[in-house]
């Protein structure tokens, strides 16, 4: 790959790349010093954050106590969680409900005027606060979003796609972007913050939206960047299970918390089979919620979220935007099982980073789904990812402060040609991406094997090969053509992605939380470890 000088370089001093929760508390975070946040979408309302159906995990009720929902986070994550970070991380609960609130969030309440607080799977008590019910995402979203737009120092560029980080001196210089309309350009940048979301159309079934490609952690992996703990994906037990098999993002989650509410898992003998899988029965772990009902669906059977005695209990009402989605399925909660498939949900693993949310690499920091805090371990404690979003992007505006204003405007030198995506046909590169989310569901899914695994890394090198192909030709004028030029990007980072979560399984010779290797179906002391790569791993 040649190098190229872009003959227009603009300059900032700070680069937040996403939208979601993560991204929007960054730049608000470091009002009044000058922020460019960019989204490769064409509205700010977009990312997993706006889907949050559940809540935020925050030791605030009587006789909670942070080390309480510490503890519970340990318990979760298999082994893995920091148990340093996973305090302080809980110990900062209030104080982002307090920060939430004071950005315009109006939370759920009880009569007297405190936080509802409601419970969800593997936490010991009552302390998960919403705000419009199961819409929590949305709500705060739209509070967010309001205040980034009247905050004068954050400059907001949509249909903008972050190609590539520019290294030099062994520190993060600029952003190589593609924004709609204008075509390439390098933002000089002294820091680049990655919030991009996370991985889920990776997989063929799964709750993201469409735009969670994993862009950020390719770009960071491209760069060099130590990740840490890919092989550990959550699928959510309950997604709806409606037009499954077009392979289309966002399908519907019906909330943990209509368990925690009285909502029973059944198979179609009207059967609670998770009785006889774990003690806490539907409140198991979601690792051991969604293989129960993976080995029903897999069996021939099928699985059911009965949604009855939560309508009988007078509680419907807390969950709108669950009732929303089975009415739009043609499914009555009040009369109807609903049919349930687990769904890629949340990775744990991502960009490798300190209790700053400083990266390995030099100016660049990560915050929200993207990076691996260690919190999470190797299974998420429901509802723990809003808190963490809120947590660390407020630490990475702190680290960001603390660091020298100044910045190097000189020239730079880009790696790889900007007209590098030279995308083909829609359909070829619809079918590159298709084919890796097959082969992504059907090896490294909620039960992987060595042999899969194998069999998985060759299909993706052999994909890779495919797409090399499509890129090749005249490079034309691409400044016009953006949907294609994410199109490619997308999929360029969709198998970058699909082979290091392939490695990191392959390696993990053991099962243990969300990972479950199927020949190797123990957790082996030896393993409790994290697992750390780069992206030379693949050459």
């Amino acid at each position: 790959m040649h190098e190229y000088r872009l003959p227009t370089i603009a300059a900032d001093d700070i680069v937040v790349v996403g939208t979601g929760m993560a991204g929007l508390i960054t730049a608000l975070s470091l009002a009044p010093r000058p922020v460019t946040l960019i989204t490769k979408t064409s509205t700010l309302e977009s990312g997993s954050s706006l889907w949050a159906k559940g809540g935020i995990a925050a030791a605030v009720g009587p006789g909670d106590t942070p080390e309480a929902h510490a503890e519970d986070t340990l318990s979760a994550g298999a082994g893995l969680s920091d148990p340093r970070r996973a305090l302080a991380l809980t110990r900062e609960g209030a104080d982002s409900l307090r920060l939430l609130i004071h950005e315009g969030v109006p939370f759920d309440r009880a009569l007297d005027g405190t936080l509802e607080l409601a419970r969800e799977a593997a936490h010991g008590r009552p302390r998960i606060v919403h705000a419009g019910g199961d819409a929590t995402g949305r709500v705060i979203m739209s509070a967010l979003i309001e205040r980034a737009r009247r905050t004068p120092s954050i400059r907001i560029l949509r249909s903008t796609f972050a190609h590539d980080l520019v290294i030099q001196d062994a520190a993060v210089r600029g952003l190589l972007v593609f924004e709609q309309g204008k075509g390439w350009s390098c933002r000089h940048a002294s820091h680049v913050v990655l919030a991009t979301g996370g991985i889920g159309m990776a997989w063929w079934h799964t709750t993201n939206p469409a735009e969670s490609t994993g862009d950020g952690l390719a770009i960071a992996a491209r760069a060099g960047a130590e990740l840490a703990d890919l092989e550990f994906m959550q699928f959510h037990p309950t997604a709806l299970a409606v037009d499954t098999e077009s392979g289309k993002p966002n399908l519907p989650l019906l909330t943990e918390a209509l368990r925690g509410a009285g909502a029973l898992l059944v198979d179609d003998t009207g059967d609670r089979f998770m009785v006889s899988v774990h003690p806490a029965a539907e409140l198991a772990p979601r690792d051991v919620v969604a293989r129960a009902i993976e080995k029903k669906l897999a069996s021939g059977g099928q699985a059911y979220l009965d949604m009855r005695p939560v309508v009988e209990s007078g509680h419907v009402g807390e969950f709108p935007e669950a009732v929303h989605a089975c009415r739009d399925a043609g499914l009555d909660p009040a009369h109807d099982l609903l049919p349930i498939v687990p769904a890629a949900h949340y990775h744990m693993g991502g960009i490798h980073v300190d209790d700053d949310g400083h990266s390995s690499l030099e100016g660049l920091w990560a915050c929200g789904e993207v990076a691996n805090t260690g919190v999470h371990g190797a299974n998420r404690l429901a509802s723990n990812s809003l808190l963490e979003a809120v947590v660390y992007a407020r630490r990475v505006a702190s680290g960001i402060r603390r660091r020298s204003e100044s910045r190097d405007e000189i020239p730079l030198t880009v790696p790889g040609a900007p007209d590098a995506p030279l995308p083909g046909t829609e359909k070829a590169l619809d079918a590159i991406i298709a084919a890796t989310r097959r082969s992504v569901s059907r090896h490294v899914g909620i039960v992987r094997s060595g042999p899969g695994l194998q069999r998985a890394l060759g299909q993706f090198r052999s994909l890779d090969r495919q797409l090399r192909q499509v890129a090749m030709g005249e490079p034309g004028d691409v400044t016009a053509s953006f949907d294609r030029v994410l199109r490619w990007s997308e999929a360029r980072n969709l198998l970058l992605v699909a082979q290091l979560v392939a490695l990191a399984a392959l390696d993990r010779e053991e099962s243990r939380g969300a990972h479950y290797r199927e020949d190797f179906p123990t957790p082996l002391p030896e393993w409790r470890r994290h697992q750390s790569l780069t992206v030379d791993r693949l050459t």
